[in-house]
């Protein structure tokens, strides 16, 4: 009898929800934060035809239990490690995160690099808040956020932020879809959760640095919170093995919505690299 992988699973972040689809090499998708599984916009599907595709949402996000406290990136990789073991994925995997699941991922292949195959980053910035980012802007907008919940004043720069204005303008009711992950969250949780990751987040510059697996780093052209292909490649060169493409947007999740074909082609051909690499690393 075949044991059928849990759509939910314990961890110490609460209950996350894990959507399991397809057959072959596995891929995990971890999402950005203030989103859901939904902002993938039809990737999961269209990878699934080749592949194992784990999809997550991550705490209070989603479909996921709400975590009523403050968490660490830490703790991220020690629930995201919990999910694989409960899909018995006990071998590398081929981590793909936006935004937040790309930090996630990296602290991933840092810490456990025998659970990471290959690394993606969407729309992931290496640095973190600049002060006067961190204190005059987002701060500013968690407190409205937690006192006031998601208005008109916080929603606006937030959703230019993750889908982008050009997105916006083009598929106004997607992105409509995609953003009601955060107009829908638990309002304590999400509060947590974004003092926990983006006004705590570190610098991860240095963590890149030292990263050993095949890393593919896709960064919009005109991001709007200055994670420019230009910028990903002033990282990039701190690094061993590093692929960077440059996507169409100014959200971190853009490419997801008005570039999937670049996203793609841009997978597929990394995880041939990859591939390739091993192959001929293999003794004959």
């Amino acid at each position: 009898m075949v044991t059928p992988h849990p759509e939910y699973v314990s961890t110490n972040l609460g209950r996350l929800h894990v959507r399991r689809i397809g057959a072959g090499p596995p891929v995990v998708l971890w999402h950005s934060l203030f989103l859901d599984s939904r902002s993938w916009c039809g990737l999961p599907d269209r990878l699934a035809r080749e592949r194992t595709v784990v999809v997550i949402d991550g705490p209070s996000h989603g479909q996921s239990d709400a975590f009523r406290g403050d968490f660490t990136f830490e703790e991220c990789v020690a629930a995201a490690e919990r999910i694989l073991d409960a899909h018995c994925l006990a071998g590398p995997v081929d981590w793909v995160g936006n935004a937040w699941g790309g930090h996630v991922g990296i602290q991933l292949a840092l810490h456990r690099p025998g659970r990471v195959r290959t690394l993606t980053t969407i729309g992931t910035p290496a640095h973190p808040l600049r002060p006067v980012e961190r204190w005059a802007k987002a701060w500013p907008l968690v407190q409205l956020y937690r006192v006031s919940g998601p208005n008109r004043l916080l929603f606006k720069p937030l959703s230019g932020a993750l889908v982008g204005s050009e997105a916006i303008a083009a598929q106004p009711e997607l992105c409509a879809e995609v953003m009601s992950a955060f107009t829908g969250a638990d309002r304590a949780s999400m509060f947590r959760a974004a003092r926990s990751m983006m006004v705590r987040r570190p610098d991860m510059s240095a963590d890149m640095a030292r990263l050993d697996v095949p890393t593919l780093v896709i960064a919009g052209r005109d991001d709007s919170t200055g994670w420019r292909p230009a910028d990903a490649k002033r990282v990039a060169a701190t690094m061993r093995n590093v692929t960077v493409i440059a996507a169409t947007g100014s959200g971190h999740s853009t490419p997801l919505l008005l570039d999937s074909a670049t996203v793609d082609q841009a997978l597929t051909e990394f995880w041939n690299r990859a591939s390739q690499r091993t192959d001929t690393n293999c003794p004959r």
